[in-house]
């Protein structure tokens, strides 16, 4: 597979008032991305996973270390253009991203402001808010839409600069259960169909199940990479992290503890159901 964006010994701390000095919010982090995957990063307040996200596409810069991104360098200022072009960010408020007083708009912002030309615009705007399913709201006034809809044209606006990878820093914090399924089923689909690679910044563990891969950061470090059926059967490790495992995990742990023979990588609501089962038969 292809890397998309790797970090090598990536640190980073927040400039800090005069004499003082603040903790580094990542700590020698060494990741590789593949393109076409889909990663969700888990993680307390405080972990560091918001800053990972942000040097993504140099929001941030680093520290110390690197961040390549299609082996571009992030530190490299005259590959700034090219390395957002490549990288999109999606914000836990969708407020703050949308700049237009129409849908279609706010959609065709991103990409007049890179010179496409007209024609180009209009399919791009066209494109994007099908692929989010909203294509019905061209002439809508954004502020006027549910959260999710307002996080799907979000999303639209980065889909419109076509971009390889689309990072969410906590995208879904501030929606309704409904809301924020809308917006895992678009970017599961943007996955799926398009091959866009996902990264999905997050504390709520279940929209974690149906990655490709789990990365959980505690104190600015990596401290369990994996896939979802490796990650969440460390209960312990978790816990001693202030973080919670997935419902049907942490059932299936209980059920351990009291003596039942039953596997913790049953991770969906199905799977445990059959695991309780046969150990009930």
């Amino acid at each position: 597979m292809q890397t998309m964006i790797e970090t090598k010994d990536l640190t980073f701390a927040y400039p800090a008032e005069e004499g003082k000095e603040n903790p580094p919010a990542l700590r020698g982090v060494d990741l590789a991305i593949e393109k076409g995957s889909f990663t969700v990063v888990l993680g307390h307040n405080g972990s560091g996973k918001s800053t990972l996200a942000k040097s993504f596409n140099a929001v941030v810069l680093p520290s110390g270390g690197h961040v390549y991104v299609e082996g571009m360098n992030t530190a490299d200022e005259s590959l700034l253009l090219a390395i957002r072009q490549r990288v999109g960010m999606v914000f836990q408020n969708p407020d703050n991203q949308i700049v237009a007083n129409v849908v279609e708009e706010d959609v065709a912002f991103a990409p007049e402001n890179l010179g496409v030309p007209s024609g180009e615009i209009r399919r791009r705007v066209d494109d994007a808010l099908a692929a989010v399913g909203m294509s019905d709201f061209v002439t809508h006034a954004p502020h006027l839409l549910s959260g999710g809809q307002k996080q799907r044209i979000a999303i639209a606006g980065v889909i419109a600069m076509e971009p390889a990878c689309i990072v969410l820093d906590e995208a879904t914090a501030m929606l309704d259960p409904v809301g924020r399924r809308e917006v895992l089923d678009t970017i599961h689909r943007l996955n799926r169909e398009k091959g866009i690679t996902v990264v999905l910044i997050t504390h709520h563990m279940n929209e974690a199940e149906t990655a490709d891969r789990v990365i959980v950061m505690d104190d600015g470090k990596v401290v369990l990479d994996g896939t979802p059926a490796q990650v969440f059967p460390q209960v312990e490790t978790l816990r001693s992290m202030g973080l919670t495992t997935l419902d049907t995990v942490d059932l299936l742990d209980r059920l351990r503890f009291r003596g039942w023979e039953v596997p913790l990588d049953a991770l969906g609501v199905e799977e445990c159901a059959d695991a309780i089962m046969k150990a009930l038969n």
